[in-house]
């Protein structure tokens, strides 16, 4: 599945449009990035443009972004209000789906080498990519700023990371992170009063609020025996927070900064916030996100505030979401636009419309036209995403039925029924991407055949996607083979009353991995490299067997059931 990587550079210019503009097209020459945002500050005199995609191509318009930055920026110039020390000053680099933070602080590495080998100056890495944990905080690595610089390159404990501990006037150093993801996340409160928003904020945010003697606002506040203020922490880790007045909505509101939201989510933000104001008399009338955020995070929210209903949490991510707009608030203010506001689906492409969206007219034509594609293998990849569809469908009956046997079951069918999601959400992405395998066995087919050197990477070509061809099917069958496992549960304990569509399901699921085999074998036919053909045929053959058996199994269960 796709890994997307969000990188927010900061360049130490805000004022001179046409430098920025240079900046960011160099970004965007890169195919297969989005650009989300770019923000100027002529105070500052910085921008932070935020942009998404895979890592390669994330990694590449980031240096592109970088040495455009090093060829405009003269650092030697600059005045702002922002510490700073480099044209390009801090580089992160956030995990956004389906890659690890360990698999980004590589990305990290790979990008303040090639930064610090090509463009020749100073790197430095910070947070996570951190290679000791006196340079994890920025402000220790920027410590000094750009004008102590030359001085700090001299000392043998701040040689950088990567690049010559050379000072270099015009573009200074750079600092590149692998961090989480921040969430810009604010609480809106039935009240006028900045003092009272305050006071929430000091309650949840993590610094708390300074010690007072005697009365908490007026009284002398409590120092340590250094002089340092003592404080008290609030409840919340990882998040910043502040009250204030929003004239144009006549609301105060709880700012916060959600630093890292595997730590705080926002649901959990949102509810502790809801609590305090409570304890002060205040309510919550809803919420508003500023810019965007991880679709795991709005699924997430949408399962925590499911459970605390004790209902199934395993239902679309479209149900999901729309479960924690509505207990959130986060309609309050101005509209949730989930294709705006997540990640994910901000950076879909929309040009081409996926056979998954299509509807089931369309896609029954689209298969019977004289295309080869979409073929047996989208089919198989589609019937067996129905097939736990049914299995998943009477999980959820299961979860939702009354009395109290299968109310105190409701969270062994909401586990069922999670499962089987995931697997149906994997099963359709499976659908456009056997037709996508094929169209590279197609493009690499056309490809030059006239000298030895082109038929070699003519052969290469055609061998590497085939072996993709091989694989997307294959994985089709792993999955329907998982399915049938969860559908065979259902058989046996799940809501009598939908038996016979956990039979159907298994029905599908045996018919998808049947299908999807047919499209190995045939994929597998042409490939030179014998070892992996025969492994993968040989473990085709069991998934076939297994899925045969347990087919029989399924249908046993189903029968007797309805026979009673």
């Amino acid at each position: 599945m796709k890994q997307l990587i969000e990188c927010v550079p900061n360049f130490s210019e805000g004022r001179d449009l046409d430098i920025i503009k240079q900046i960011t097209d160099a970004i965007e020459s890169v195919d297969g990035i989005k650009l989300l945002d770019v923000d100027p500050g002529a105070a500052t005199n910085r921008t932070v443009v935020t942009f998404v995609g895979e890592p390669e191509p994330v990694l590449e318009a980031a240096f592109r972004g970088m040495k455009k930055a090093s060829e405009l920026i003269d650092m030697s110039k600059h005045q702002g209000a922002h510490p700073r020390f480099g044209a390009t000053d801090v580089c992160p680099l956030v995990p956004v789906s389906n890659i690890t933070m360990e698999e980004t602080v590589v990305f990290a590495h790979r990008l303040a080498k090639r930064v610090g080998t090509e463009l020749e100056y100073p790197v430095y890495c910070y947070e996570f990519a951190a290679f000791s944990p006196e340079r994890k905080n920025l402000a220790t690595v920027r410590s000094g700023e750009y004008e102590g610089l030359e001085k700090k390159l001299r000392e043998e404990k701040w040689k950088p990371d990567f690049g010559p501990a050379v000072f270099v006037p015009k573009t200074g150093a750079t600092a590149i992170s692998a961090r989480n993801f921040l969430v810009a996340f604010n609480v809106n409160l039935n009240t006028t009063s900045t003092r009272r928003a305050n006071a929430i904020a000091y309650d949840v945010r993590e610094r708390g609020r300074e010690m007072r003697e005697g009365h908490p606002i007026t009284g002398k506040i409590v120092t340590d025996e250094k002089g340092n203020k003592v404080m008290i922490p609030g409840t919340l880790k990882a998040v910043k927070a502040i009250g204030w007045y929003i004239e144009e909505y006549g609301i105060a509101q709880i700012s916060m900064n959600l630093t890292d939201i595997s730590i705080t989510p926002v649901h959990i933000a949102f509810d502790e916030v809801f609590q305090k104001a409570l304890d002060r008399g205040i309510r919550v009338t809803g919420s508003e996100l500023v810019g965007v955020i991880p679709l795991q995070a709005m699924l997430d929210a949408g399962k925590y505030f499911l459970r605390k209903q004790q209902r199934s949490l395993g239902v679309s991510h479209e149900e999901l979401i729309k479960i924690a707009v509505k207990s959130m608030g986060l309609n309050d203010l101005k509209p949730f636009d989930p294709r705006k506001n997540i990640i994910e689906y901000l950076i879909e492409d929309q040009s081409q419309k996926a056979l998954i969206d299509l509807t089931l007219k369309e896609f029954a034509n689209e298969t019977a036209s004289e295309s080869p594609a979409p073929g047996g293998g989208s089919i198989s990849a589609y019937v067996g995403a129905l097939g736990i569809s049914l299995g998943t469908m009477v999980a959820n009956l299961s979860a939702h039925k009354p009395g109290a046997q299968w109310e105190d079951q409701w969270e062994k069918f909401s586990e069922q029924a999670e499962q089987g999601q995931k697997l149906k959400y994997d099963l359709l992405k499976l659908v456009d991407e056997d037709t996508r395998a094929f169209n590279r066995i197609m493009d690499a087919m056309k490809l030059a055949k006239g000298s030895d050197d082109e038929k070699n990477i003519r052969q290469k070509a055609i061998d590497e996607a085939s072996k993709y061809a091989i694989e997307v099917p294959f994985m089709v069958m792993e999955k329907s083979l998982a399915s049938m496992q969860i559908i065979k549960a259902m058989a046996e304990y799940g809501n009598p009353n939908s038996v016979s569509d956990a039979g159907v399901g298994a029905l599908c699921a045996r018919s998808a991995i049947l299908g999807a085999f047919l499209n190995v074998k045939i994929n597998a036919s042409g490939l030179n490299d014998k070892v992996y053909v025969l492994q993968k045929l040989q473990d085709g053959v069991a998934i076939e067997q297994k899925a045969i058996e347990l087919e029989t199994e399924i249908l046993a269960i189903t029968n007797s059931k309805i026979s009673k």
